[in-house]
């Protein structure tokens, strides 16, 4: 099963470079279906097929495998305006509204999302839901300080709220950061407790990617689609 999976994630992120043409700067996401993506990139430009483009990546991990690929890199200091982005989801639903973090980097993904002229998700089809989530949790990125109360509040918003750890430590992340891992039965309106999270001091930013991608490639067992906002 975890092999046809990642042979599903695989196809759609090859499908979704299609959208990346040359002299384009380009986000590069974060996770276990992105990663086929930064790997299709810097094949493409090994072969010559793509030439003249710009990453920027959206965590240090995903900058170490653009470096592994061939990838020259840069930042929004220097490219400002990012032609696509190409990153993965936790949860898709109908209006292509996500739900993302759970690798940790939604911070800096959010913020090449804003930045970038199209956002083209890639993702299998098991990702598609009618409502966020349902499946599973929000990411919450906040403030080490703010732990405690932001967890409190979260939890007075209907949340079972968990803290991210990683090898028996609290998770951090790329920016010094930690995840506070929100699980809601269901979001039947996800702008509003957008807006409520990040309400409280302390929340430098959640998983919840609301009217940013304007493309969504995914791949399943009868084949691919490519859903468009």
């Amino acid at each position: 099963m975890a092999t046809g999976i990642e042979q599903l994630k695989q196809q759609a992120a090859e499908r979704a470079v299609d959208f990346i043409q040359s002299g384009m700067v380009v986000g590069l996401g974060t996770g276990s279906t992105a990663v086929f993506a930064v790997r299709r990139i810097g094949a493409l430009l090994a072969e010559g097929r793509l030439q003249r483009i710009v990453g920027i990546p959206t965590s240090n991990a995903t900058a170490r495998e653009a470096q592994r690929a061939g990838i020259p890199l840069g930042s929004l200091d220097d490219h400002p305006v990012v032609d696509v982005t190409v990153d993965g989801a936790d949860e898709i639903d109908p209006q292509l509204n996500l739900i993302k973090g759970l690798g940790g980097a939604l911070l800096r993904e959010k913020i090449v999302a804003v930045a970038s002229r199209r956002l083209v998700i890639v993702a299998d089809d098991g990702k598609r839901v009618e409502q966020l989530g349902v499946r599973g949790p929000v990411p919450v990125e906040v403030v080490g300080f703010a732990v405690r109360p932001a967890a409190m509040y979260l939890a007075s918003l209907g949340a079972r709220v968990v803290e991210r750890h990683k090898d028996g430590r609290p998770f951090v992340t790329d920016e010094g950061n930690r995840i506070l891992d929100c699980h809601f039965a269901g979001l039947p309106n996800p702008q509003e407790i957008a807006q409520l999270i990040r309400a409280q001091p302390g929340v430098v930013e959640h998983g919840l990617f609301l009217g940013m991608a304007t493309e969504a490639v995914v791949a399943g067992e009868r084949g691919m689609v490519v859903l468009e906002r």
